[in-house]
């Protein structure tokens, strides 16, 4: 498909169905035929396509079974108006050639968003390519003159050649590492007063030099380093020591590190002591008289002896922590009982008080019960029943039978 890139700001997209089998002049020639006339002379197809306001119509069509579809592309350069008049006026197309045909249009895309959309994409894509090439050769330039400084400052030192940077020679303390690119870390972090051992054999160059200078020792932390400390302490004076992170070599380090381990630096005699390195000078003749059954026999029995200390202190300080908790138990124990004890106390107090107060308020009532009937019928009989009422009764008694006798 070619498209007039000078007439695109709009492309109109439209599908075409047709009953029969009908080609792409056919389309064509049906688009301009039927639309001629129908928007005036402004808007005519004919005229719009010579003046380039409008490219090129393409067509791809796709016959089947009889029957053709196509799809239909119209780019314009007219504004939004126009161009939707025009995409509305193909769908008035009915025939193509002798077949029906109907025209859909199926969108109208804006060239230039899309255009747009790219053109940010690829600058993205074009700027991150120039900040990595600004950055890169800035840092490189920046690292390649310091390196090309740094391999130039390098040097040899004594007899036996022993990298060793430019300030070994007058400077009053050096730092002993172990090998040249441990030299060459030391000085891109602008330490110039390192020298190398390489391996393990230390050089009589670095055993003399630690004689005249104050000494650091800067090995990795790993166990190398380890066994070269040992060989330094035996064979050199070692003033100072300082080590790498532990699993980590001196060449890895990055400036802050290193500075941060030389300020962490320990004296020699507290290293040896924190570590229990003892070197003392041995004859041969000493070396001869060894016997190595009877030190080994020493070392169990000193062994057998630690391990005893510490199973009996083990065990002292299982029975008294045993002991503690009992002694806690039982302090516990004693303040609940104590607790209960005076609980029970308490309340057997409380009660015997509460009887005492109800048995003191039921003697007064039971007293009066008892005393006031009998004293009542005594009072009536002394006054009223002695006298006067005996004697009425024996007159009525005696007035009785004189009654009776009277009658018989």
């Amino acid at each position: 498909m070619n498209i007039d890139p000078n007439a695109t700001k709009y492309m109109v997209k439209a599908k075409i169905s047709a009953d029969g089998i009908i080609d792409r002049p056919d389309v064509v020639g049906a688009i301009f035929g039927q639309t001629e006339g129908l928007l005036g002379d402004e808007l005519d197809l004919r005229d719009l396509q010579k003046s380039g306001r409008i490219g090129r119509i393409e067509v791809e069509t796709v016959t089947k079974g009889g029957k053709s579809e196509g799809i239909i592309y119209m780019s314009s350069s007219l504004d939004q108006v126009e161009t939707v008049i025009l995409a509305s006026a193909l769908e008035t197309v009915d025939r193509v050639g002798p077949c029906k045909a109907s025209v859909r249009v199926l969108g109208i895309e804006d060239v230039r968003v899309t255009k747009r959309e790219k053109v940010v994409e690829r600058a993205k894509e074009l700027l991150n390519e120039l900040m990595k090439q600004s950055e890169g050769s800035s840092s490189n330039l920046l690292n390649s003159v310091k390196q090309s400084v740094q391999v130039e400052e390098i040097t040899t030192y004594g007899p036996d050649r022993c990298p060793a940077g430019p300030n070994v020679r007058d400077s009053e303390s050096i730092i002993i590492v172990e090998g040249r690119s441990d030299v060459l870390n030391l000085l891109k972090a602008g330490i110039k007063n390192a020298i190398a051992v390489e391996g393990t054999n230390i050089p009589k160059t670095v055993q003399d030099l630690s004689k005249e200078r104050v000494v650091t020792a800067f090995t990795d932390g790993d166990r190398g380093g380890e066994l070269i400390l040992r060989e330094l302490f035996q064979v050199a004076e070692v003033d100072f020591v300082a080590r790498a992170p532990r699993a980590h070599e001196v060449e890895e380090l990055s400036s802050k590190q290193i500075v941060k381990c030389l300020r962490n630096k320990v004296p020699g005699d507290q290293y040896m002591e924190m570590n229990n390195l003892n070197f003392e000078e041995k004859s041969f003749d000493e070396l001869d008289k060894f016997e190595p059954e009877s030190d080994y026999r020493n070392n169990d029995r000193r062994d057998r002896k630690e391990r005893d200390e510490r199973r009996d202190k083990h065990d002292k300080n299982r029975e008294e922590r045993h002991n503690r908790d009992e002694r806690r138990d039982r302090d516990e124990r004693r303040k609940e009982r104590f607790n209960n004890e005076a609980l029970d106390k308490y309340r057997k107090k409380r009660e015997e008080r509460q009887e005492k107060e109800d048995r003191e308020m039921e003697i007064p009532k039971e007293e009066p019960v008892i005393e006031e009937p009998k004293e009542e019928p005594e009072f009536i009989e002394e006054p009223a029943a002695v006298e006067e009422p005996v004697e009425e009764t024996v007159v009525e008694i005696e007035e009785k039978p004189k009654k009776s006798t009277k009658r018989k």
